[in-house]
């Protein structure tokens, strides 16, 4: 029989640890928590100084069971949940339940899992630290109290079955603030000018209007630009003045949870729950051939950018044995921590640098393999030497008006070589000459230029980009709203309740999404202030740390609150949601059917519910015809609420896609093509599999 019995999480990292432990080690899964508060009720007891009211969670009965008997019969009991405020929690619920004394040395934590890393941490355990467990107490019950007392009025004055939360409701804000403004956007006009300028030896470039007089002007009207375009009659153009440089560009530090979200999301197209699925599964454990069970990468809930003296030369010996001396930095990289992180576990990377992508390739999932790849990637890179290139810029004269050109080359490619960080789609203004690739022609001072075409364009200024997954994330973490563990549990919530839908990448504040983030706005200010509630979380970390007790923190929120709700109580009057009614008759009693919104999305519902209950699918159209019989084409959605294509003689046909109808036909067949978003491309597929035609665009 086993000494010792290690708990951990999940079966996947249960698997992983065994093999590092001898015989003598049984290792048993939790399955995450084991006690909560009750579904039902709000399971505080305000009065009393909010003493919390934990029950064992349902179904869970006989697994506390079997720990409960397997805890009994061991000499020692390790509890090596994750290494986090959820971690600690539960290690701490489990003690409780096996009776294990608060000051018992029973805690075990490794933030990747390696051979060496587990002998470690379990050679040398602590005792359970309760100002995390307080932190993650003050967290569950600061959001129980908020979303059961809030959330009825919802209920009574809105509709069934809403929720509001202390920090989805800040998240839905901000993305109802973002509509807002596109709304009220007001478009300004403005205008460029480029010159196309040859050299004697016909070597052509192009250069940008800047100003006049030494000053830069901004072009507003097509008066302004004419102007301009008199003035350059009959004027020769001039070099006035040529600076050639060197930049260096230097590589991004390592991933956190909120970058390798955003990262995830720009280049693999995954949303933040999906990159943290994977992520989960290759810090826990996959089954590598040759090595059994490996733990691939460090914990991946983290917010600090530091990396182990270990982990930074194993990359600095890898990179020299495989790329050479010359992609080297003299030193290691260290990447500064931003002040306000937590700093509680090291950057994301790969545990084993010789498990390289391509060597596991075989052993993983093709998702597996992306998210590890980009994991390996960015950490190699982050130590290898900057990218250099030759930069250029040029100043032309034409009688009192400027015109600019700048270029660049690259002459090393540093840790371009492996990898470059992506970018946010955004809306960008900008009238600024911004840099080329490719340098310019040699060019000298004095030297004049021949202008073989000068065009003026308009444009107009454009509302700034709705959020994405991976901007929303990016603007929770840079105001402070939520951590590392929240950010894909909160962007799931307000989805899941429809108060937002993604639209390809997109995310809009639905009808409901506004109603109820008006309400809230109206009688719940400091809930959904941004600055409230990073400071909440400021006070959070301040529980962690041991500098602020958890009841204090509470009762000092609650007084306020319990104020707010109250006058709110009073002051919210019934809200009738707007009905949206269709051409769609109902087959049972004829009435026009309306748009419902339902857990899974919108559906079509009889307007004479409870005396009809019909309810059907909205089926949208999607303009084109079905590859295998002829028959429309519909977008339909699974109960995961995500859009595909299916055929209308679905089940007789049984045409259906993932990827969305695009506006394109096959060249070679004729039937539609569809499109998906690929890296900076999009891929347009033809629907017949058949024919198999597909070609890329930039996008």
């Amino acid at each position: 029989m086993a000494k010792y019995l290690v708990i951990v999480e999940s079966p996947a990292k249960a698997k992983t640890i065994k093999k590092y432990l001898g015989s003598n080690y049984k290792i048993k899964a939790s399955m995450g928590h084991v006690r909560d508060l009750p579904k039902s009720r709000i399971g505080v007891d305000i009065e009393n100084n909010f003493e919390p009211k934990y029950i064992n969670i349902r179904g869970k009965g006989e697994l506390i069971s079997d720990l409960k008997k397997e805890a009994k019969n061991a000499n020692k009991v390790f509890l090596a949940t994750d290494p986090d405020r959820e971690g600690e929690a539960i290690s701490w619920h489990l003690a409780n339940l096996f009776n294990i004394d608060s000051d018992k040395k029973c805690r075990v934590t490794f933030n990747e899992i390696t051979k060496k890393a587990v002998v470690q941490a379990v050679k040398s355990p602590r005792e359970i630290d309760m100002d995390l467990v307080n932190a993650q107490q003050a967290r569950r019950i600061l959001d129980r109290i908020v979303g059961y007392q809030i959330s009825p009025l919802l209920w009574k004055n809105v509709k069934k079955g809403l929720s509001a939360g202390r920090v989805q409701s800040v998240a839905t804000k901000v993305i109802c603030d973002r509509e807002r403004e596109i709304e009220e956007f007001i478009p300004e006009e403005y205008w460029n000018i480029e010159a196309l300028l040859s050299k004697t030896d016909k070597k052509t470039f192009t250069a940008r209007f800047h100003g006049s007089s030494g000053k830069k002007v901004k072009l507003k009207n097509k008066e302004d630009v004419d102007k301009v375009l008199h003035g350059l009659e009959n004027k020769e153009f001039v070099i006035s003045k040529v600076k050639h440089g060197e930049k260096r560009r230097t590589p991004a530090p390592p991933f956190i949870t909120s970058t390798l979200q955003q990262e995830a999301a720009r280049k693999l197209g995954f949303t933040t729950r999906k990159t943290m699925m994977i992520a989960q599964q290759l810090y826990e454990g996959v089954e590598v051939e040759g090595e059994g069970s490996v733990g691939l990468i460090t914990y991946m809930r983290t917010d600090s950018v530091r990396i182990t003296d270990d982990a930074l030369n194993g990359a600095r010996e890898f990179i020299l044995n495989n790329y050479g001396e010359k992609y080297l930095p003299g030193k290691a990289r260290v990447f500064k921590t931003k002040s306000a992180s937590q700093d509680a576990h090291e950057a994301i990377r790969a545990t084993m640098l010789n498990l390289t992508p391509e060597r596991v390739k075989g052993s993983l999932t093709r998702d597996q393999y992306r998210l590890y790849k980009l994991i390996w990637d960015r950490f190699i890179a982050s130590q290898m030497e900057p990218a250099i290139y030759d930069t250029m810029s040029v100043d032309i004269s034409a009688g009192e008006y400027l015109f600019r050109a700048s270029g660049s080359r690259i002459t090393f490619k540093g840790f371009l070589v492996l990898y470059e960080e992506g970018k946010d789609e955004e809306n960008d203004d900008s009238d600024n000459n911004s840099e080329k690739e490719g340098l310019l022609p040699e060019l000298i001072e004095g030297e004049k230029v021949t202008p073989k075409e000068i065009k003026p364009t308009q444009h107009f200024t454009q509302p700034p980009a709705r959020y994405t997954e991976a901007t929303l994330v990016k603007f929770l973490e840079e105001n402070g709203i939520g951590r590392p563990s929240t950010y894909s549990p909160i962007i799931s919530t307000i989805i899941s309740r429809g108060y937002v839908v993604k639209d390809k990448r997109n995310l809009l504040p639905t009808e409901l999404g506004i109603i109820v983030n008006n309400l809230m706005e109206e009688h719940f200010k400091n809930i959904v202030n941004i600055n409230f509630t990073a400071d909440m979380e400021n006070q959070l970390d301040s529980v962690e740390e041991g500098r602020l007790k958890w009841k204090d923190l509470l009762q000092q929120f609650y007084g306020p609150f319990s104020e707010v709700l109250k006058s709110a109580e009073e002051k919210i009057s019934k809200i009738e949601l707007p009905v949206e009614e269709t051409d769609e008759i109902c087959e049972k009693c004829g009435r026009n059917m309306v748009v419902k919104l339902g857990r899974y999305g919108k559906f079509l519902a009889c307007p004479g519910f409870p005396e009809c209950r019909n309810t059907k699918p909205i089926l949208n159209d999607a303009g084109v015809t079905c590859p295998k019989c002829g028959g429309k084409i519909y977008i339909k959605k699974t109960r995961k609420n995500r859009n595909y294509l299916s055929c209308e003689n679905y089940p007789t046909c049984d045409f259906s896609s993932w990827e969305m109808a695009s506006d394109k036909k096959c060249p070679k067949c004729n039937n539609f093509m569809t499109s998906k978003y690929w890296k900076n491309k999009i891929k347009y597929t033809c629907s017949d599999e058949s024919c198999g035609y597909s070609f890329e665009e930039d996008r």
